[in-house]
């Protein structure tokens, strides 16, 4: 089964344009939903909310939040709560090896691989 992405909301730009056209174009589908676009995944929601969320659905979060998204995850595995990981995207990727690196995790790894991980996409 391939992985399942959540994108928080300062990635809905480029990125999800991205995937849009990704999917549209015949490849192997990235299964992405944006903070923003569901009722119980709002923009503006908080940092530790997201990861509830996440963690219930099973989506890994691709997020750039460098400064703060460390230290959620860390209390969030330290309450004991599992999550299925974190993809942090460091600023100088193009959008183009944000996207590659998207469709080989999804389809090349197991979920288990990225649980309770952050993973820097470089």
């Amino acid at each position: 089964m391939p992985l399942r992405y959540a994108l928080d909301e300062h990635l809905r730009g480029p990125l999800w344009r991205s995937i849009k056209r990704h999917n549209s174009s015949g490849g192997p589908l990235i299964d992405a939903v944006r903070v923003g676009d569901l009722l119980e995944l709002p923009l503006g929601i908080g940092d530790a909310e997201i990861l509830i969320w996440a963690a219930r659905e099973q989506r890994i979060l691709v997020t750039s939040d460098k400064s703060t998204m460390a230290n959620h995850l860390a209390r969030f595995i330290a309450a004991g709560q599992h999550s299925p990981g974190v993809f942090m995207v460091l600023p100088r990727v193009s959008i183009h090896d944000v996207l590659t690196y998207l469709v080989l995790a999804a389809y090349a790894s197991a979920p288990a691989e990225w649980t309770d991980r952050i993973q820097y996409v470089t």
